[in-house]
């Protein structure tokens, strides 16, 4: 099972919010490339990335951070956050990152996830963000009638290989994830899902590793020492 830390952006620094809320913000560094060298040193060899400045704008507002981050060797970088052409997703690409994640634009023009996937394959991921079931856009701070779930079939139908799921109730609080959720989404086949939301505790990602989810999204809680990144990688069995 694969771990991913998160470096979410904001104005060029290193942040987490609290449900998402732009409002409740905590900055943890000034620089994402240096918060991946520390990553590394713990043994992580994948990055989360997050622009949120571009996830609430549409714009690729942090692009020159993310690509001090990618000049680095030995990392699998995956990039989301105001992705809502071809041009972005080729120049995310052209820098080294390996996987860009779309998301208001999976909802708002799913034609251009089609288009996305067909040209660019495995390398488009999706990222499903929820609000009580629903499909919540535009960084979280708008919730459509999309039921979730059922939104994941659909990207799967598509060839979408890879969605990070997140429960917008969970994330940052440090009270733990929905487990239940990741569970029935593990019932669905063809999909790699990538776990994202409130991961707090070791026991935690070894039950998701043992209901095959593919991956897991480590953030504040690694943050702010409740779970230290060798214990998530070790409870994941090590990454490839």
């Amino acid at each position: 099972m694969q771990i991913f830390p998160a470096t979410d952006i904001l104005g060029g620094k290193v942040v987490r919010l609290t449900k998402g809320d732009y409002n409740q913000v905590k900055i943890y560094a000034d620089s994402p490339a240096e918060m991946a060298l520390e990553f590394m040193k713990d043994g992580a060899t994948n990055l989360h990335m997050v622009d949120l400045d571009g996830a609430k704008d549409g714009l690729p507002v942090n692009f020159d951070a993310i690509r001090e981050a990618a000049k680095i060797d030995g990392l699998f970088i995956e990039v989301g956050g105001g992705i809502r052409n071809m041009q972005r997703i080729e120049d995310y690409l052209s820098l080294g990152v390996k996987r860009v994640i779309l998301g208001t634009a999976a909802v708002r023009n799913y034609p251009f996830v089609e288009e996305a996937v067909k040209e660019f394959g495995s390398a488009v991921a999706v990222g499903v963000d929820a609000k009580e079931g629903l499909v919540a856009v535009s960084g979280w701070q708008e919730t459509t009638n999309v039921n979730s779930v059922e939104f994941c079939k659909k990207l799967r139908d598509t060839g979408v290989s890879t969605v990070i799921y997140t429960d917008i109730s969970k994330d940052g609080m440090l009270s733990g994830t929905n487990l239940e959720i990741y569970r029935e989404l593990s019932e669905i086949k063809g999909l790699d899902i990538v776990a994202s939301g409130g991961i707090t505790f070791a026991h935690e990602i070894e039950t998701l590793r043992k209901m095959n989810i593919y991956g897991a999204i480590v953030g504040k809680a690694v943050y702010e020492g409740k779970l230290s990144l060798k214990d998530a990688l070790a409870a994941a069995g090590g990454q490839k």
